[in-house]
């Protein structure tokens, strides 16, 4: 049996970070990054400068994530490593309010440092599920983690859109001052339940010791042999590289929506109110995905949700109003985790279940390094068209191509292929 203690503790450290994804990236800096930061530059150009920005964040955070994840699976320091990356992480957040008018470099350079901390420490964060729940729970225990992640960021999150829609009820001199505390109370939430992790998860020893600098290489050497070994799972290769298009579709709305609707005008409290319409229509439409998978079946359920973005992304282009938005954060809700969900059980069924975790790390890896081409194509895009609402439309090509090679993956015969890798 798992210690509940430990159990506890490492779910809130999911708690705790998830407030970075919700308020830095998806919600409120985006937007200030976009009226205050970027002040002076033109919309058009602030939005290519947040898409660059997230571009660089996953380039840096591919490049490590190979090396870190090396060091995680054979090393005893992974409590260190998150305890490090959530401090560098907190302090990024706390810095931020120091942006000022104009600061786009500073606020670039803040959330590239806080993205670090946020994706490296999860990492380690990731790697210690297994020396907090037994074999048999550890699903359970993975699945309450993603929910209290979501508990954590949402809470977070209502209380900072209540701090900049009524600043002048918190005592805040203005809306702008209200945004800078809350990128303080960011930095503080993700120090305060970082600590329940770092008293109380204690990890096993590995079994034989080895050093920073063998682990990285062999950390690189089971990535070169993974590389030659996925030949022999054709289906699997088709549907790996689809999913890099189509997922890199779905994490550059994520990350791109509230920047965008800002560019065009939609004021920040309605921006962030639709993050929250998102959050809540996604729990249960995730839910409704996995039933319904077995019935429909899950290519054609996917193949549903990526025309459903296809859709999302075309009406994006006409967007005009709130209501626009809010509209679309339905849709997205409706469809976001639900595909996410649906994408990771397929390529599970397609996975050789002796190699599971090195071609999911595999996927992992591969997929941080492709989710550099959503943003990088989207600013280009809009750069060079001087509209970000053609730079959003770009993003279509994702989806369609994504749809285009599915077609092409036998999802029996890759069952077949993944046996036979038994």
């Amino acid at each position: 049996m798992s210690n509940k203690k430990a159990v506890r503790s490492w779910l809130m450290y999911d708690w705790a970070n998830s407030a970075f994804v919700t308020t830095m990236i998806a919600a409120v800096m985006p937007v200030y990054y976009d009226k205050v930061a970027g002040k002076g530059l033109g919309d058009n150009v602030t939005t290519v400068y947040w898409a660059n920005t997230q571009s660089i964040s996953a380039l840096i955070v591919a490049i490590l994530s190979p090396i870190l994840g090396a060091i995680a699976d054979f090393t005893a320091s992974k409590v260190k490593f998150v305890s490090f990356f959530a401090i560098l992480g907190s302090i990024a957040c706390l810095l931020s309010a120091l942006i000022g008018e104009g600061d786009w470099l500073l606020a670039s350079v803040l959330v590239i440092i806080g993205t670090i901390g946020f994706a490296a420490g999860n990492t380690f964060y990731d790697a210690l599920l297994v020396d907090v729940a037994a074999p048999q729970e550890r699903d359970k225990v993975s699945a309450q983690g993603y929910a209290w992640g979501y508990l954590g960021g949402g809470l977070l999150l209502g209380i900072n859109v209540a701090m900049i829609q009524a600043w002048e009820t918190f005592g805040f001199s203005s809306s702008e001052s209200a945004t800078r505390t809350v990128f303080v109370t960011v930095g503080v939430w993700w120090l305060l339940f970082a600590i329940p992790i770092v008293r109380n998860v204690k990890e096993r020893k590995p079994e034989v010791g080895t050093s920073a600098g063998q682990a990285i290489k062999q950390a690189f050497t089971r990535l070169a042999q993974t590389f030659r070994r996925i030949k022999h799972y054709p289906e699997l290769l088709k549907y790996m590289i689809a999913y890099w298009f189509f997922n890199d579709g779905i994490n550059t709305v994520i990350v791109m929506a509230t920047a965008y609707g800002s560019s065009i005008g939609i004021e920040m409290t309605h921006l962030i109110t639709a993050l929250l319409i998102t959050q809540l229509v996604g729990f249960p439409s995730t839910l409704l995905f996995g039933r319904y998978a077995a019935k429909l079946g899950a290519k054609k359920l996917l193949y549903i949700s990526l025309s459903v973005y296809i859709l999302i992304v075309t009406l994006g282009f006409f967007m005009e109003n709130a209501t626009h938005f809010y509209i679309l954060a339905t849709m997205v809700g409706l469809v976001q985790g639900g595909s996410q969900a649906i994408a990771r059980s397929i390529y599970a069924d397609l996975v050789p279940p002796v190699r599971s975790a090195e071609f999911f790390g595999f996927l992992t890896i591969s997929s941080k390094f492709s989710s550099i081409a959503g943003p990088f194509v989207f600013a280009l895009v809009a750069g060079n068209t001087d509209s970000s609402r053609i730079g959003i439309l770009s993003l279509i090509a994702f989806f369609v191509i994504g749809i285009v090679l599915l077609r092409y993956v036998n999802l029996n015969k890759g069952k077949q292929e993944a046996a036979a890798g038994e």
